[in-house]
């Protein structure tokens, strides 16, 4: 997907994120648009068709992502910096105060953790294949 295309729409998905995060019609609540961050992109890794991407359009989108998020976070690479946020207590106390269903925890914590520490990442899930049968290929 070309640039252009995938810029409008994910500017339209982050801009509702901010809007639902706003405190203020100047003020975002910082915290809950990190939290939405990892959601949308748990879910478009997960399910890119739900913004007709593709995989292939996947690393463009973390790009454009982190671009967009930029203006509202003033970080450079607001993915990672919105998971790292998940993964601390600051992130955990958002979460509780957001009412964060117990599965979507366990989404934003695998995705964390894949992100965060790729390999420590796959050693534990190699671990958990093989000590569960029913999870091996």
């Amino acid at each position: 997907m070309d640039t252009d295309t995938l810029k409008d729409k994910l500017s339209e998905v982050l801009q509702q994120m901010a809007q639902n995060s706003a405190v203020t019609d100047s003020l975002v609540d910082k915290n809950r648009y990190r939290l939405y961050i990892c959601t949308l992109w748990s879910n478009l890794v997960l399910e890119p068709e739900q913004l007709d991407l593709e995989v292939a359009d996947l690393e463009q989108a973390f790009e454009v992502i982190n671009d967009l998020a930029q203006d509202v976070l003033g970080e450079s690479d607001a993915i990672r910096a919105s998971f790292r946020f998940v993964s601390s207590s600051a992130g955990e106390r958002e979460m509780s105060r957001s009412k964060i269903s117990r599965n979507h925890r366990d989404l934003l914590a695998y995705f964390s953790s894949m992100i965060l520490d790729p390999e420590g990442h796959k050693q534990r899930m190699s671990q958990i294949r093989s000590e569960n049968p029913w999870l091996r290929r």
